[in-house]
């Protein structure tokens, strides 16, 4: 066995106190990390996941082994971490639950290069991680992913159309029920001419996505927007305070959703945000606006 290989080496060198402590750190995120994606391989029915995941973890594995040369001992996983990204990855998908351990790793990378100051060889590890386990992650197969675009297609269009629509709806008829109800009615239309139309777009290309489950994702996110959307006006008698609570709303799934979509595609989080959540305001804004003309020329009440 060559000895200068930082991965392979058998020697035992002497670190400082200090620098010890750091590399306990890594080497237990290592091993918490080898054992997440064991765990996650265990649970995947698709065999080449399968494989990429058991590659990811014996990399990890070889890793808190370099690590234990310089430590001298064993440590256990972090029981907490590996509950919670096991969760993660099973309830929101393998890409997304493993690149967000993978970034609480990269914010760690400062630790990382205060150890390769003073243990130059430790660089290996880092070069390692970036190069080899990035691309077994992207090699895992994810039907989350591949319908992602329908996904977005029925959320943003939900979002744009729906709080444009209750804003609007919201200054013209003055009452919670009937907003409700038209906004029921004109979500669930759109949303049915949304699925029927992602699967025709779908049918007409050439790639590996089945028509019909492109059209589900699409009509499925587009209706849940709209029930949460709608339901402030089934439970606050205010209006406008309604009208607010669903702008509320509007953003949190514009967040939670952006910030989905940053960490599964290695995408611009603030800036995607910031224009969705500017567009479906502004709709809203001129909706408002188109309300109050509505019911301004045309002397409606309700």
């Amino acid at each position: 066995m060559n000895n200068n290989d930082p991965l392979h080496g058998s020697r035992k060198p002497t670190v400082s106190t200090t620098l010890r402590q750091h590399l306990l750190s890594a080497q237990r995120n290592e091993i918490t990390e080898h054992h997440i994606y064991l765990k996650l391989a265990e649970a995947t029915k698709h065999e080449g996941n399968r494989s990429i995941l058991q590659n990811i973890a014996a990399d990890e594995k070889r890793h808190g082994e370099f690590w234990r040369r310089y430590t001298g001992q064993d440590v256990q996983p972090n029981s907490w971490q590996l509950r919670k990204y096991y969760f993660i990855a099973r309830v929101f998908g393998l890409t997304f639950g493993i690149k967000l351990m993978e970034q609480g790793e990269k914010q760690a990378q400062v630790n990382y290069r205060a150890i390769t100051e003073e243990l130059p060889e430790a660089a290996a590890i880092e070069k390692d991680e970036e190069q080899h386990e990035n691309k077994l992650i992207g090699l895992i197969n994810e039907e989350k992913l591949q319908y992602i675009g329908s996904v977005v297609l029925g959320l943003n269009d939900a979002l744009v159309e729906l709080t444009g629509a209750l804003a609007g709806l919201t200054l013209a008829l003055q009452n919670s029920r009937l907003i409700a109800m038209a906004g029921l009615i004109t979500g669930i239309a759109a949303s049915l001419s949304m699925a029927v139309s992602e699967y025709l777009s779908t049918k007409t290309e050439s790639g590996e996505k089945n028509p019909l489950k492109a059209s589900l994702y699409t009509g499925v996110a587009y209706i849940g927007t709209v029930i949460l959307l709608i339901l402030p006006y089934l439970t606050i008698p205010n209006l406008y305070l309604a009208l607010i609570i669903t702008l509320l709303l509007a953003i949190c799934v514009i967040f939670v959703f952006t910030f989905y979509l940053s960490v599964a595609k290695d995408l611009a989080f603030k800036r995607r945000f910031a224009e969705m959540a500017l567009l479906s305001l502004g709709v809203a804004a001129v909706s408002f606006g188109i309300g109050y003309l509505v019911r301004l020329v045309f002397n409606i009440e309700v």
